[in-house]
C-alpha cells in the first residue's frame, strides 16, 4: 500500500496568554490595596499621645487633614525609636508588610474636634520643654473623599474576585469553549488530531504478524473512504472496535497505522486524559470530544488503555474518585450510543483487562467489534524480525526464521528489544555487522537479565548450583514429554539468579496430564539433585517449588486431573468470587491434601530418575564448574543421544526434522496457569535458580 507523504507542519507564533493578564491584574489590585490602605494604624487618644510620644520626643512628624467636620492626625515615630524602645516591640506598621511604605507609617491615630483645637493642645503641652529644644506642630495635607478609598480597598476587590469566580464555572461547567492553552481550560478534551496538514507515516506495511487484525480494521478504514460500496447493501458502519490483547502486543501500533492509512481525521488520546481531580471534568471533556468529532465528521476516535475509566460500575466503589470516574464513563456511554446520533464517528479502543470493563461498554452497538491481539506465532514471530532487521547492518548468517524459533512466546515489543540489544552488543564489540550470535546474547539479555560475571560467589554455592542445574538437565533428558534442555549456565544473570537452563519447547496449546507431570519432574530435579549429592537443601529451589505448587493447584482445582476431586474446575474467571471459595471447607482440604501427595509422588519418582543416572549427573555438573555454560552437543557428549525422538518446533520449521543442536533457545515447558484475569501474563520463560 502506497504511503502518504507526511507535509511539513508550519510552526505558529505563540498567542498572547490571558493568564498573564489576570495575574497583572490581581497584581495591580493588590499594590493598590496596600497603597491606599491606612486604616491599620493603631488608634490612641491625645493623652496617651501627648504622654508617651510627644513628650519624650518619640514623634518625627504629625500630618493632619480633614475628615468631615473632624480632624484626623496621623503620627509618625522615628524610626530609632520604632527598632530600639520596648514600648514599641509589638507595633504593627502602617499598612501590610507588602506595602511600599509598610516602614514609614504612619504608626498611630488620633482625632480632634478642628484645627484651633489642635494647635492649642500642642502649644500647651510643648510649653515646658527646656529652651532651644524644636517645638512640634502639624503639617496639613489636602486629603480626597473617603468614597474613593474605601471603593479602591473593599469595591473593587469584590468585583474581581466575583468576576474571576464566574469566569472558572463557565469554563469548567460548559463544554470547554475557548481557546487552548488557558489555566482555567480544564473541560476541554485533550485529544491529539491527526489529519492532512499532520499526518504520521506508519501504514499498515508495518505491522507485522496481525494478518486478521489488519483485516478487521482495514475494513472500517475501507468503510470511512468508500462508503457506498456497503451501503448499497443495505450495510451499516461499524460504532466501534475493540482491541484487547497482552502488553507488548501491537495495539497502540495497529492504531497508528489507522491513522496513517485513513484519509479522515484521528483523534487519539488516552484513557487517563479523562481523569481529573475537579468533579464533572471527565464527562465535559467526553462531551468536548465527541462535539470536535462530530464537526470534523467521518472520523476515527482511538482512545488507549480505555480501562482506566470504562471499568465496571458498581464494583469496589468508593466515595469520591470512583463516582467521578462513573460519571465519565456514563457520559462516554451516552454519547457511543445514546439517544442522539454520531454519524461517521468511529471509536477505536485498546485494552489488556477486557474483564475488568462494564458490560455495557462491551455491547454491540457501542463496540460491535472485539478484535483479539495475541502474541504471535511462529510465521508472524518471523514476519515481524523482517520488519525490525531492515534498518539494522547485518551479517549473512543472520535469519530471521531461525530467530522466530528461538524465541517462543515473545511479543513484538520484546522482538524489538531483541533486535535493538543485538545492535547495541555488536557496536559494543566493534563489530561491522550483526552476527547471529549477538542475536544469542540479546536473547539471553532479555530473558535472563545482565550477565553477572564478576559476582563473587563461593567455591561451595558454585557446587551446588553446578548441581542443581545438572538435576534438570538429566530429568529434562530422560523424561518423554520434556521439552529438552538446550542451554544450562551457572553464569549469575538478572538480580538473585545464580543460575538458568533454557528449553526449545514445541509450540501447543493443549497439555496431557503425562506431559504436565514430567515438566513437574523436569522442575524438580534441581532440588532432588541438591539432596541426594549434599544429604542437604538449599534456598535455591524457591522458584521451582513455586512454579510447582502454582501447576499442581492448577491440575487439582482447574484442570480436572484429579481423581478423587472429580471432573470440577473451581476458576472463577469473572471474578465475582473473589473475597469467597466456591468451595466447602472440606473441600479446601481435599484439594490441599491431594496437592501433597501430587508433589511427593514427583518428588519420588524424580528421585529415582537422577540415581539411575547418577553418573551423569556428577559429569554434567563437572563440566558446568569447568566450562559454566553448556549446549546441547555437550549434553550429547556425556548423555548420548536423547531416548525420544520428540520433534521441536526448531526441529520441524528450520531443520526440517534435524537435530538443533548447540542453539540456545528458551522457553519454559508448563502451560500458563490461569489467574484472576483472562489476560494474565504467561508463565516464564526460563527456569531461574533464585539463591
Amino acid at each position: 500500500m502506497k504511503k502518504i507523504p507526511s507535509k511539513k507542519i508550519t510552526p505558529t507564533p505563540p498567542k498572547f496568554n490571558m493568564m498573564w493578564l489576570y495575574i497583572a491584574m490581581i497584581l495591580g489590585f493588590i499594590a493598590l490595596n496596600f497603597l491606599y490602605n491606612s486604616e491599620s494604624a493603631e488608634k490612641t487618644t491625645y493623652e496617651n499621645f501627648e504622654k508617651n510620644m510627644l513628650l519624650t520626643g518619640d514623634v518625627d512628624e504629625l500630618v493632619a487633614f480633614n475628615k468631615g467636620s473632624i480632624v484626623e492626625v496621623e503620627v509618625y515615630i522615628k524610626s530609632d525609636k520604632l527598632k530600639n524602645d520596648p514600648k514599641y516591640k509589638d507595633l504593627v506598621p502602617s499598612g501590610n508588610s507588602l506595602s511600599f511604605s509598610a516602614n514609614k507609617g504612619p504608626q498611630y491615630v488620633f482625632t480632634e474636634g478642628s484645627a484651633e483645637i489642635l494647635n492649642q493642645k500642642l502649644v500647651e503641652s510643648q510649653k515646658d520643654l527646656p529652651e532651644g529644644t524644636p517645638k512640634l506642630s502639624a503639617k496639613w495635607e489636602e486629603r480626597s473623599n473617603a468614597w474613593g478609598g474605601f471603593f479602591i480597598s473593599f469595591i473593587l476587590p469584590l468585583i474581581i474576585i466575583v468576576a474571576l469566580w464566574m469566569f472558572l464555572m463557565r469554563r469548567m461547567g460548559g463544554g470547554g469553549a475557548g481557546g487552548g492553552g488557558q489555566i482555567f481550560n480544564i473541560g476541554k478534551s485533550k485529544a491529539q488530531l491527526f489529519d492532512k496538514e499532520s499526518q504520521i507515516n506508519i501504514t499498515f506495511n508495518d505491522v507485522a504478524g496481525l494478518e486478521e487484525a489488519k483485516t478487521e480494521v482495514m475494513e472500517i478504514v475501507d468503510f470511512l473512504k468508500n462508503p457506498k460500496k456497503y451501503t448499497d447493501l443495505g450495510g451499516k458502519i461499524p460504532k466501534g472496535a475493540l482491541l484487547v490483547g497482552p502488553p507488548g502486543t501491537g495495539k497502540t501500533l495497529l492504531a497508528k497505522a489507522v491513522a496513517g492509512e485513513a484519509q479522515v481525521p484521528f483523534f487519539s488520546l488516552s484513557g487517563s486524559d479523562f481523569v481529573e481531580m475537579f468533579v464533572g471534568v471527565g464527562a465535559s471533556r467526553v462531551r468536548d470530544l465527541f462535539k470536535q468529532a462530530k464537526e470534523k465528521a467521518p472520523c476515527i476516535i482511538f482512545i488507549d488503555e480505555i480501562d482506566a475509566i470504562g471499568r465496571a460500575r458498581g464494583k469496589n466503589s468508593v466515595m469520591g474518585g470512583n463516582d467521578e470516574r462513573e460519571n465519565t464513563l456514563n457520559q462516554l456511554l451516552v454519547e457511543m450510543d445514546g439517544f442522539g446520533t454520531n454519524v461517521g464517528v468511529i471509536i477505536l479502543a485498546a485494552t489488556n483487562r477486557l474483564d475488568v470493563l462494564d458490560s455495557a461498554l462491551l455491547r454491540p452497538g457501542r463496540f460491535d467489534r472485539q478484535i483479539s491481539i495475541d502474541k504471535p506465532d511462529l510465521i508472524g514471530r518471523e514476519q515481524i524480525f523482517n520488519v525490525h532487521l531492515k534498518p539494522l547492518k547485518l551479517a549473512e548468517e543472520v535469519d530471521a526464521k531461525k530467530l522466530s524459533a528461538q524465541t517462543p512466546g515473545f511479543a513484538g515489543a520484546e522482538i524489538a528489544n531483541v533486535c535493538n540489544e543485538a545492535a547495541l552488543i555488536a557496536a559494543r564489540k566493534n563489530k561491522r555487522a550483526i552476527e547471529m550470535q549477538d542475536f544469542q546474547d540479546a536473547i539471553d539479555r532479555v530473558i535472563g537479565g545482565l550477565e553477572k560475571k564478576n559476582k563473587i560467589i563461593s567455591p561451595e554455592e558454585k557446587k551446588i548450583v553446578a548441581y542443581h542445574e545438572a538435576g534438570h538437565a538429566i530429568a529434562g533428558w530422560f523424561l518423554e514429554h520434556a521439552d529438552p534442555l538446550v542451554k544450562v549456565s551457572i553464569v549469575p544473570r538478572g538480580v538473585a539468579a545464580l543460575g538458568y537452563a533454557q528449553y526449545l519447547p514445541k509450540e501447543q496449546f493443549l497439555y496431557t496430564t503425562e506431559q504436565l507431570l514430567d515438566s513437574m519432574c523436569m522442575t524438580m530435579g534441581g532440588r532432588v539433585a541438591e539432596d541426594i549429592t549434599f544429604g542437604r537443601i538449599s534456598t535455591g529451589a524457591q522458584n521451582d517449588l513455586e512454579r510447582i505448587t502454582k501447576l499442581a493447584y492448577a491440575m487439582t482445582a482447574v484442570y480436572g486431573m484429579n481423581h478423587k476431586v472429580g471432573n470440577v474446575s473451581f476458576r472463577d474467571s469473572s471474578g465475582e468470587s473473589q473475597f469467597q471459595k466456591p468451595y466447602s471447607d472440606q473441600t479446601a482440604e481435599l484439594i490441599d491434601e491431594e496437592v501433597r501427595v501430587l508433589v511427593s509422588a514427583v518428588y519420588e519418582r524424580t528421585r529415582q530418575l537422577l540415581l539411575d543416572n547418577q553418573e551423569g549427573l556428577i559429569r554434567i555438573a563437572e563440566k558446568l564448574l569447568e566450562k559454566e555454560i553448556l549446549f546441547q552437543a555437550d549434553l550429547e557428549e556425556i548423555l548420548g543421544k536423547r531416548p525420544f525422538s520428540n520433534r521441536t518446533t526448531y526441529d520441524e520449521f528450520v531443520n526440517g526434522g534435524a537435530d538443533g543442536g548447540g542453539v540456545p533457545q528458551t522457553e519454559l515447558p508448563i502451560p500458563p496457569i490461569p489467574e484472576e484475569t483472562q489476560n494474565s501474563e504467561p508463565s516464564e520463560k526460563l527456569n531461574e535458580d533464585n539463591v
